[in-house]
């Protein structure tokens, strides 16, 4: 080992072994072998993580890029799509409570992963590929400099280590390293969500002999698999996942708007997401002999944060280091899709020296600041006012996935991994969808807080079911997106009007509990 505080040069020092570092690692030195690439890692092993639900975006980056394929098909689930589950006062019983979700199995994979047994797996291929791997490691300070070399201070083994490389990639995450220290790092206080979470056992079988000899005509109406499908429960304000995995533990979370709606404050975490999943009649059915496991239960506040930059000469920002929005429609995993392969062919187009690099930093800062802006604006800003509303998100959902899968998720299916280079809503052709997806969820909010003034919240939670054959790139979809759009015209003209002249508001802001982790 180097004397303490020499100088050790590499063309890439990434900080952090999980899923986009590793990815980044990966995916250069597929590239270029010969590039001297350090993955400094902070834990010794990664912590079992919250369960999360790949979408059709990712899933082509993992199998088809990454080439994932034959490893998840082998050690994780195969998943069914997203199934929703509302409730009102009448509402008793599981099988009384409305439903939206798939009648038939998905059309396209996309797969339930354990992210710490995946993140392991991305790394131990990069180690394969080559690259070298610090850990555990800290990275204690990072001096960038434009065109240059960059100096990391890194901890380990008890010594200082002083790193230099041509090119700094934060894959830090939530720390959010280089974003925190620089000043680029802002709070999304629009939307101020908070979430809890922890693995569960014995949650009961969706699809078992239990429930379907208890509702037999409520199972009956599905043809494909609930149980692995990615089943949201949701509420005035608030929705909870529950994601299976393999080997039986099942991920269970609550997210919730602080403005509408807050987790019990007296308990153990644990404790506090059970009490308040119990309201819904669905996780009462499938919770009632489940127990979480103890020492794996998280709460975090404050979610969403972006950063004002993303990538210089020497430096880039992916994944989670970057920009965090919400987990609902799992768009973490997509993020790091498009975070990872732009930065990989930023840092590429350096090592190559064909083009200069300022225009493409310059078009790489402005594209994800874009995506970012509209990714929020579009589909998430104020959503929770009308997530628990049956018949508003059986429109938004259709319209939301629809147009995903017309203007997104068939990008890489045509054009390849290229496709990835255009964030999404970051290119011109794009810009009108965007419009069309921020009117239409400001339209719905704008009437969810009419019906919570009117008290009218909710009349469609009961006894309703939207199965649906699927989503593809074909015609189907596209007639189910028009019959989408003329529904939400109907709703404007028979309710809507009511909010025509209204201002747009926002719900107030609470005075909020303190909570800590217990």
């Amino acid at each position: 080992m180097p004397p303490e505080n020499e100088s050790i040069a590499y063309d890439v020092a990434i900080i952090g072994g999980a899923m986009s570092g590793a990815a980044t690692a990966l995916l250069l030195k597929r590239e270029r072998p010969e590039l001297r690439i350090l993955i400094i890692e902070k834990s010794g092993a990664f912590g079992r993580r919250v369960g999360e639900a790949t979408v059709e975006v990712s899933t082509y980056f993992l199998t088809k890029v990454l080439g994932l394929t034959q490893y998840l098909n082998e050690s994780h689930l195969v998943k069914q799509g997203m199934r929703f589950w509302f409730f009102n006062g009448e509402t008793r019983h599981l099988d009384e409570c409305s439903e939206i979700g798939g009648r038939m199995l998905s059309r396209l994979i996309s797969f339930q992963v354990d992210r710490a047994r995946l993140d392991q797996e991305v790394l131990d291929r990069a180690v394969r590929a080559g690259v070298e791997l610090w850990r555990p490691s800290d990275v204690t300070n990072v001096e960038l400099k434009a065109g240059g070399a960059q100096k990391l201070q890194v901890r380990r083994d008890g010594e200082t280590r002083t790193v230099s490389a041509r090119w700094v990639v934060d894959a830090s995450g939530i720390a959010a390293i280089l974003a925190r220290r620089n000043g680029w790092f802002r709070a999304n206080t629009e939307h101020p969500t908070a979430a809890a979470w922890s693995r569960w056992k014995n949650v009961k079988d969706w699809d078992g002999a239990e429930l379907g000899a208890k509702f037999p005509k409520w199972q009956r109406a599905c043809f494909g698999i609930r149980g692995t499908a990615t089943n949201h429960l949701v509420g005035d304000g608030w929705w909870a996942w529950l994601i299976p995995l393999k080997g039986g533990d099942t991920s269970v979370g609550v997210v919730l708007d602080q403005r509408l709606a807050q987790l019990p404050e007296e308990g153990p975490i644990g404790e506090r997401i059970k009490r308040f999943l119990s309201q819904h009649p669905v996780a009462k059915e499938l919770l009632a002999d489940a127990q979480w496991e103890e020492g794996d239960v998280h709460w975090r506040k404050n979610l969403p944060y972006y950063s004002t930059t993303f990538a210089g000469d020497g430096f880039a920002l992916v994944g989670d280091a970057g920009a965090f929005i919400d987990p609902f429609y799992s768009p973490g995993l997509d993020w790091i899709s498009f975070s990872c392969l732009s930065t990989v062919r930023l840092i590429l187009a350096q090592q190559k020296g064909e083009e200069p690099l300022a225009p493409l930093v310059e078009r790489h800062n402005r594209a994800f600041g874009a995506s970012y802006e509209r990714w929020f604006r579009g589909i998430y800003k104020d959503k929770y006012e009308y997530m628990g509303e049956f018949d508003l998100m059986r429109l938004a959902f259709v319209l939301d996935i629809g147009l995903y899968y017309t203007g997104v998720v068939s990008q890489p299916y045509r054009r390849g991994p290229e496709s990835y280079y255009e964030p999404i809503f970051s290119t011109i052709p794009s810009v009108p969808f965007y419009w069309l997806m921020r009117t239409y969820n400001r339209r719905f909010a704008a009437m969810a807080r009419d019906r919570r003034r009117r008290q009218a919240r909710g009349r469609a939670n009961a006894g309703r079911r939207f199965l649906f054959p699927g989503f593809s790139f074909s015609l189907p979809t596209h007639l189910r997106i028009t019959r989408s759009l003329a529904g939400w015209a109907w709703l404007e003209l028979t309710e809507g009007w009511r909010t025509w002249f209204r201002g747009e508001q926002t719900a107030p802001r609470p005075a909020l509990a303190a909570v800590s982790p217990s």
